[in-house]
């Protein structure tokens, strides 16, 4: 819901652009440059359909081009029009430039309900769509480089990369023109998880710097706080299971389609997931509380809350209603401009859409470098690794018999230790790492310069400082 007076999701990244280039010492023309997207097309074409033909609108937006090839998601909504994609591949130059992903921004989009039409007639409408922008290199491996977004999966992405191999027979790389695939289709190892497991390494570095979470009035670790997650699809689902199996937190509210339910002992992220397949929606889910005004558990107190939904949810109409200390915005643009100015007026602390769901757009990267390197990731030193182990527990062993020592690694170790890794484990290593980094970044400047007030706005200027270098580089 959007209020009189609320900026559009453009407007909220252009405001948002503003606050972070005042205290930055860029030229007009430069700041302009990085501000404005380079291009946009459109399509409209038709497929028969049903004993019709049905035409579908559809946009590629290229942002920024400082590094190519371009990165950005396809969505797939009713809501999709040129605004929204402009807006979303801003983020994503932003993005890659934060995570230090060597990207451009873009985005793409589909004006369609996926859920009126069959998988057949999905697939004939993606390769259509595919056909459109392969046709004019808006999707290329060295140009530009699609991703599922909301509306779109694997399934997609393995449509359009066999779109694109059937125009381009002879292009060696071509399974690198998308990112999101199978595993089978030259996909990777954790995608799928990526943006959620993301924002879980985010989050928990967030709780290693105990200055920053007093800052949001909280303390401690991640275990036992409650949680409250806004959308509970690919994105919201991944982050509710890991923080609530793997770091403890207690996800007491979840919202969907129908409405939201809530259980102050925390809900079972797995069986809520199970009821929304074979139901449809969350109503009626045993042992919690039902409300059909799903926005309403915006509101409601809790210690995290993490909108993985669509954008513009949190506004000037409930900002001020808002309870929840700390905010991590797993979908694109959840805050608007006004609204985040209403909670930095209270003191909310919020981690930023462009940190927090980067996780998808960094393995991304990697299964781009795997696409074009041609072989797995581990594949080359997983058992030199596993070798040079056994050498040491092999000598400590001899020492602990030949010395009497009584030496005894403890039950599993010598398994745990041998064992290399292999590509999920060096997937979610470099994820960790690239999260770790980005959010030290955002950190020295939010603590070091008194101008920069919060964690979005040191974001934004460590990103635009990023993509200014890499312009100034070329000669602008």
């Amino acid at each position: 819901m959007i209020v009189t007076g609320e900026p559009s999701f453009r407007e909220s990244v252009d405001l948002m652009f503003n606050r972070a280039v005042a205290v930055m010492d860029l030229s007009p023309g430069l700041e302009e440059k990085i501000r404005v997207c380079n291009s946009t097309y459109t399509v409209r074409f038709g497929v028969r359909l049903r004993g019709d033909i049905h035409t579908f609108t559809g946009y590629r937006s290229v942002h920024s081009e400082h590094h190519e090839p371009v990165k950005g998601g396809i969505r797939y909504a009713m809501s999709v029009n040129q605004d929204e994609v402009e807006a979303l591949a801003a983020l994503m130059t932003y993005k890659c430039a934060l995570v230090e992903a060597p990207f451009g921004g873009s985005k793409g989009g589909l004006r369609i309900d996926p859920r009126e039409w069959e998988e057949h007639e999905l697939e004939r409408i993606t390769r259509r769509f595919a056909y459109e922008l392969i046709k004019r290199d808006l999707i290329n491996p060295s140009q530009n480089v699609p991703a599922p977004d909301m509306g779109t999966s694997e399934r997609e992405m393995a449509w359009i990369v066999d779109q694109y191999q059937r125009m381009n027979t002879t292009d060696i790389n071509a399974a690198a023109c998308v990112t999101g695939k199978p595993l089978h289709q030259g996909g990777i190892a954790g995608r799928v998880e990526a943006t959620g497991r993301g924002l879980q390494y985010g989050l928990r570095e967030f709780f290693r710097h105990p200055e920053d979470v007093g800052k949001a009035g909280l303390s401690g670790g991640i275990e036992g706080k409650r949680v409250i997650v806004q959308g509970l699809g690919n994105v919201g689902y991944h982050t509710a299971k890991f923080l609530s199996e793997e770091d403890g937190a207690v996800i007491v509210g979840i919202i969907e389609r129908d409405g939201a339910i809530f259980s102050s002992s925390g809900l079972d992220v797995e069986a809520v997931r199970d009821w929304i397949r074979l139901n449809g929606g969350v109503k009626d889910f045993p042992g919690a509380t039902f409300t059909a005004d799903g926005a309403a558990m915006l509101e409601v107190a809790c210690d995290i809350l993490i909108p993985a939904a669509m954008e513009g949810v949190i506004n000037l109409s409930n900002a001020a209603r808002i309870k929840a200390p700390l905010i991590v915005e797993a979908a694109n643009g959840p805050v608007t401009a006004g609204a985040d100015a209403v909670l930095r007026g209270k003191g909310v602390v919020l981690i930023p859409d462009m940190y927090a769901n980067a996780g998808g757009v960094t393995v991304s990267y990697f299964e781009w470098v795997k696409n074009l390197s041609h072989i797995h990731f581990g594949r080359m030193e997983r058992r030199q690794e596993e070798a040079r182990h056994k050498l040491l527990v092999d000598e400590l062993e001899r020492l602990s018999s030949d010395k009497g020592l009584g030496w005894t690694l403890s039950p599993g170790f010598k398994d745990k230790y041998l064992r290399g890794a292999d590509e999920l484990e060096l997937v979610r290593s470099g994820l960790d790492d690239t999260m770790r980094i980005a959010y030290q970044a955002m950190r020295e400047v939010w603590h070091t310069r008194p101008e920069v007030t919060d964690l979005r706005m040191a974001a934004y200027v460590v990103a635009i400082d990023r993509v200014a270098k890499s312009y100034r580089s070329k000669g602008l």
